[in-house]
C-alpha cells in the first residue's frame, strides 16, 4: 500500500489525509466542491505549522507531508492509482451507494474501498458494487490526529484479506484498531449514542446545566471530553441522523431527544454553525 485516496474533503476527510500524508502514503482527497479542497488544503498546512511550531514534527516532515497531498475535483482521476479508498462524506446510504458505485467503475481490481461511517452497513453499500469482498468500514474518530481508535467493520462478504489490509493501514498510520462485526452502531456508536441522548434528556429536564453535566461525566466517569461538548463536535445534524437510523433498526431506547431535534430545525448544530448546546 503506497497510495490512499479521501472522497470527501470535510473535517473527517481532512484528518484522514492529513494523518495518511503524515505516515508516508501519498494521498488524493477528492470533493467535488472546489471551494471545500481550498479549505480542506488551508487546515491541512495551517495543522501541518501549529505541529511543527509546538514540536510535535520537524520542518521537513511536515513539508514532505505537504507534497505528498493532491487535491482533486474529478472523481476517476483522484482514484485511478489508488491502493485504498476511504470515503469520508455525509451519513446518507444513497450518497454512499452512488458514490461506491462510481468507485468500482474506476478504481483497479485490487483496490479495496473503504467507507468512514458511525452507523451506517458496509454489506449495504458492499452490495452496490462487483467486489464486496474488498469493502468494509474504517470508523476514525474526531480529530482523527488525535484519536488512536479506528473500529474496523466487516460487511457480510468482507474477506480477511480485506481486513488484513485495512488492520496494517492503521498499524502503519500508528492506530490501534478493533474487528467489529457488522450490526447498526457498531461498538462505539450505540454507546455513546446514548450516553449522548441521555444527557441531552437531562439537560431539556432542568437537571443540570450544559456544563455541569459534562464536568460530571469528565470528573466523575473519567470521559475525556463532556457528551453535550461531544455533539457539538461532531455536529447535532450528524447526531441526529444517527440517533434516527439506530431508532429505525433498534428501537425506542434510541428515540432522539426532542431537544435535538429542535436544536437542528433551529439550525444550531454545534461548533460548526457557532453554537449547539454552547456557543463558540
Amino acid at each position: 500500500m503506497k497510495k490512499i485516496s479521501v472522497v470527501g474533503a470535510g473535517t473527517m476527510g481532512r484528518g484522514i489525509a492529513y494523518t495518511a500524508a503524515l505516515s508516508g502514503f501519498g494521498v488524493q482527497i477528492q470533493d467535488i466542491d472546489e471551494g471545500n479542497l481550498q479549505q480542506a488544503k488551508t487546515s491541512i498546512e495551517e495543522l501541518l505549522q501549529k505541529s511543527v511550531d509546538k514540536g510535535f514534527i520537524a520542518v521537513d516532515v511536515a513539508e514532505v507531508a505537504k507534497q505528498q497531498i493532491g487535491y482533486e475535483s474529478d472523481l476517476q482521476q483522484a482514484v485511478r492509482e489508488a491502493d485504498v479508498v476511504i470515503e469520508a462524506v455525509l451519513e446518507e446510504i444513497p450518497l454512499k451507494v452512488y458514490i461506491f458505485q462510481n468507485l468500482d467503475k474506476y478504481c483497479s481490481e485490487h483496490t479495496v474501498l473503504a467507507t468512514n461511517t458511525s452507523t451506517l452497513s458496509p454489506t449495504e453499500i458492499g452490495a452496490a458494487t462487483n467486489r464486496p469482498d474488498k469493502v468494509i468500514a474504517m470508523h476514525f474518530f474526531n480529530p482523527v490526529h488525535k484519536m488512536k481508535l479506528i473500529e474496523l467493520i466487516k460487511g457480510l462478504d468482507t474477506s480477511e484479506d480485506t481486513v488484513q489490509i485495512v488492520q496494517d493501514l492503521g498499524e502503519k498510520m500508528n492506530k490501534e484498531t478493533v474487528e467489529v462485526n457488522e450490526f447498526p452502531g457498531f461498538v462505539t456508536s450505540r454507546m455513546n449514542c446514548l450516553i449522548g441522548n441521555e444527557a441531552m434528556n437531562m439537560y431539556m429536564e432542568g437537571v443540570a446545566s450544559a456544563k455541569d453535566i459534562d464536568k460530571a461525566l469528565k470528573l466523575g466517569l473519567n470521559h475525556p471530553m463532556g457528551p453535550l461538548e461531544l455533539a457539538d463536535l461532531v455536529g447535532l445534524d450528524s447526531r441526529f441522523r444517527n440517533m434516527n437510523y439506530l431508532y429505525e433498526t433498534l428501537g425506542e431506547k434510541y428515540r432522539p431527544c426532542p431537544l435535538l431535534i429542535k436544536y437542528v430545525k433551529a439550525g444550531k448544530l454545534g461548533r460548526k454553525s457557532g453554537e449547539g448546546f454552547y456557543k463558540y
